[in-house]
């Protein structure tokens, strides 16, 4: 299906293992797009992924570590994650990030 309605795409936690991100998701055969939601308080523990991966926030206030050094992240603000480099995520305020990650071994973020 080539146009979608993120209203219209069940939630759901994305990657539990290691992050409390919730909110549906669009796969492609290379890239997978996510309108993820956080509350105050909730976040992602450090981890790395052979996926390279962007974030932006839409609404919200975020702290993210990146590679060891922090970085305090607003609305209209995006971060670069490259492959397999360590990062995390502490959020602020309630926030809504778009989240795009690149499709490895058949998965993006449903790692």
């Amino acid at each position: 299906m080539p146009v979608y309605k993120f209203d219209d795409i069940p939630s759901e936690f994305v990657t539990p293992k290691h992050s409390t991100a919730f909110g549906p998701l669009i796969s492609g055969e290379q890239i997978e797009l996510g309108l993820l939601r956080y509350k105050a308080g909730e976040g992602a523990e450090e981890h790395a992924h052979p996926h390279e991966q962007i974030f932006m926030v839409l609404s919200g206030r975020v702290r993210m570590i990146i590679a060891g050094k922090t970085y305090a992240l607003g609305p209209r603000e995006v971060a670069h994650m490259p492959p397999n480099v360590p990062h995390s995520l502490a959020v602020d305020e309630d926030a809504e990030v778009l989240s795009a990650k690149g499709i490895v071994g058949g998965v993006g973020h449903r790692i």
